[in-house]
């Protein structure tokens, strides 16, 4: 491709499979980062995927619930979801789009498909807050696929969600966490390579073909945690013999004490129960 940019990949620390499960009113997914994985992939709380072209296992979706403390990014490969919140945001997530909600001080949402047949197939991220953000005011924003900045080199399409790749900014920036949110398009036998500071976690998720981090094959459907290696300065994704399409995504870690329980996650157990409190109270919001 162009330029080379990185001089010392990182290689992978392991790979992960997700677990499958439910969550919302019945709709399943595969729960990529588990709690397990917070303090290693810090700033990052959870990643679910989920993709299904059976309306059974999508179309109950995700009724009213709440959060407070951290961000969600929903990211749609295919499908229509609409999003509803206290905070009288409403929006309508389509092909190819991102909802980037900060949770902050507390927030009630609402994410339920508006098709009855088809496939729904995305992500969504769970972005922590620092101690000083948890409690600031939410916010919400839509971005539509063709509001989504774009890298292009021969066999190889990015999407920059959020940070910035060969020059290109993405749609979202965050100062404290830094994010890094690449949905990667590859050729077969395409190579991509994305600089990324030494002290980033990082990881991939291959969701279509496979690819190759340095000597280890991430095939589908599997996580790929990357090694803090003292003086590397990103990572290199090879291709292998079919189109692949991964995620790329990295941050700043915040090195604080993760308190969560559900939806709500801040610093100390004491927070988390007035966390609980408020929303039984419905102060939340």
């Amino acid at each position: 491709m162009n330029t080379p940019t990185v001089t010392t990949p990182r290689r992978v620390e392991r790979l992960v499979a997700g677990q499958p499960t439910s969550d919302g009113a019945g709709v399943k997914l595969t729960r990529v980062l588990t709690q397990p994985l917070q303090r290693r992939l810090d700033p990052y709380l959870m990643l679910d995927a989920f993709g299904s072209d059976v309306p059974g296992d999508y179309i109950a979706g995700f009724p009213d619930h709440p959060h407070r403390g951290f961000e969600t990014i929903t990211h749609m490969i295919a499908g229509r979801l609409r999003h509803r919140d206290s905070a009288g945001h409403e929006g309508l997530l389509g092909d190819g789009g991102v909802q980037w909600m900060t949770a902050g001080r507390g927030v009630i949402h609402s994410e339920m498909p508006e098709q009855q047949a088809g496939v729904m197939e995305g992500f969504q991220l769970w972005l922590n807050l620092h101690s000083a953000d948890k409690m600031q005011t939410p916010g919400y924003r839509d971005i539509p696929a063709a509001q989504i900045p774009e890298f292009n080199a021969p066999g190889v399409r990015v999407r920059v969600i959020a940070g910035s790749s060969h020059g290109v900014a993405g749609a979202v920036q965050r100062p404290r966490t830094e994010p890094l949110y690449l949905d990667i398009h590859l050729a077969p036998g395409a190579r991509f390579e994305q600089a990324l500071p030494a002290t980033h976690n990082g990881f991939v998720y291959v969701y279509r073909g496979g690819l190759s981090v340095g000597e280890t094959a991430v095939p589908e459907q599997r996580m790929a945690i990357l090694g803090n290696d003292g003086g590397s300065d990103g990572v290199v994704l090879q291709a292998g013999e079919q189109p692949t399409r991964a995620l790329l995504i990295a941050g700043a870690p915040l090195g604080e004490p993760i308190a969560q329980h559900g939806p709500f996650v801040m610093n100390t157990r004491e927070q988390l129960m007035q966390a609980v409190e408020d929303f039984q109270a419905g102060r939340l919001a």
